[in-house]
């Protein structure tokens, strides 16, 4: 049954605010493509989530709990980082390549569209529940 918090919901909550987050990183580094001594702002979560989720599946297999409330303690522990990668690529300093920053922001605007597609597919299989 789909609930509106369930893991599943929670996981695409978090991933949308990661995603924002992300987008924001991007938009910021176009801003500053031409401020000398900017810094490139990268922003990470998959690969700590991915952790903490393979964490928690183990925790769940060697106590006997139920894997959904470990990974729900998961998901709850999940943030993004945001960090300048120190990459230095022109004479005054700047580490932004504005063409790849651009793409990347459109890749996470269609990644952003599928997070928000998914819950409304998941809310409106909630609402046929409800209404039946």
């Amino acid at each position: 049954m789909i609930s509106i918090t369930s893991n599943s919901m929670r996981m695409m909550e978090r991933s949308a605010q990661f995603l924002w987050a992300k987008q924001a990183a991007h938009l910021d580094n176009i801003a500053n493509a031409e401020t000398p001594g900017y810094r490139v702002k990268t922003v990470s979560f998959e690969q700590e989530f991915r952790r903490k989720m393979r964490a928690a599946k183990f925790r769940a297999d060697l106590t006997g709990t139920a894997p959904a409330a470990e990974y729900s303690k998961a998901i709850d522990a999940s943030h993004w980082r945001v960090w300048d990668d120190g990459e230095v690529t022109r004479m005054d300093e700047n580490g932004v390549n504005a063409t790849e920053q651009a793409l990347e922001s459109v890749r996470t605007a269609y990644q952003l569209q599928y997070v928000y597609q998914a819950i409304s597919s998941d809310l409106t299989a909630l609402n046929r529940a409800i209404t039946g």
